[in-house]
């Protein structure tokens, strides 16, 4: 039984664009989450969570707030260390190297993997500057690999043709979209294979969402895109795998189109269908 018919629109709109692939289960994964369970001090907030991610895909994790989806976004240990009181169990991989082991190099794990928070955040320097922050900190120092980076991040975050002109104002006075494609230009300047994005468009109007759903659209086709999201249209939107959390379990994951208008799981159900969340 379809229990969305405003979903099942969606996923047609989306096959129609041709964005329905088959080819998912013949690939490696990416990302893969063994067994994790994830505590603040005494309180569990992630509960034996497996999970594998294909390399260059863009699968949101949703769910209720409170139901642990940021938490896992902020397993990999370039994070959780800022956090005090955290700890964890079971291995979370990256090409089958366990993040959590001995001898990763966290510095060079930090360029593999970047972030983009739900609220803009860009430093009060000039837009060139945000942009060249990274590869600055590496020690890059010639200006004209700094101005590529700069345009080629730039472009790829779609904000280039807006702000060509402006390199050298200040970051803070873009709008609140534009801040926010400027942090993702941020996130690229250092190559990461990996683009971790904690609700991105959530505090965005809605022509800035459509926007930013777009540009996740370009960048899965060269990065893998993990995007946390509260919003159900949107994860039914933006990619072909979904997963559900609820109270720190994973509870479903799998094909969107299923998710959406077949879901396997009551909880799954209920929460699409809006009993409860």
């Amino acid at each position: 039984m379809i229990v969305s018919t405003g979903f099942a629109k969606i996923m047609d709109e989306r096959q129609a664009t041709g964005r329905s692939l088959s080819d998912l289960h013949q690939q490696a994964p990416k990302i893969e989450a063994r067994n994790i369970e994830f505590w603040y001090g005494r309180t569990k907030v992630l509960h034996t969570i497996n999970r594998a991610i294909p390399s260059r895909r863009g699968p949101p994790l949703f769910g209720p707030s409170g139901c642990g989806i940021s938490s896992f976004l902020r397993l990999p240990p370039s994070l959780t260390p800022l956090i005090d009181g955290t700890r964890h169990a079971g291995s979370l991989l990256l090409d089958g190297m366990d993040l959590y082991g001995r001898n990763v190099d966290v510095v060079n794990l930090r360029k593999r993997v970047g972030m983009v928070f739900q609220k803009s955040n860009p430093f009060p320097k000039s837009i060139f500057e945000n942009v060249v922050y990274g590869p600055r900190v590496a020690g890059l120092r010639d200006k004209r690999h700094l101005q590529e980076i700069a345009e080629r991040c730039l472009r790829g975050a779609a904000l280039w043709d807006e702000v060509k002109d402006r390199l050298h104002d200040s970051a803070v006075g873009l709008s609140g979209g534009q801040q926010q494609r400027l942090c993702i230009a941020r996130a690229l300047a250092t190559n990461p294979e990996v683009l971790l994005m904690d609700e991105p468009a959530s505090a965005l109007d809605p022509a800035s969402t459509a926007r930013i759903e777009d540009l996740i659209f370009e960048l899965k086709d060269n990065y893998t895109i993990v995007i946390v999201t509260h919003n159900m249209q949107q994860a039914a939107r933006i990619s072909d795998q979904t997963a559900f959390f609820y109270q720190g379990q994973l509870v479903e994951a799998g094909p969107t189109d299923g998710m959406f208008t077949r879901p396997a799981k009551k909880h799954t159900e209920d929460y699409i269908t809006g009993r409860f969340g």
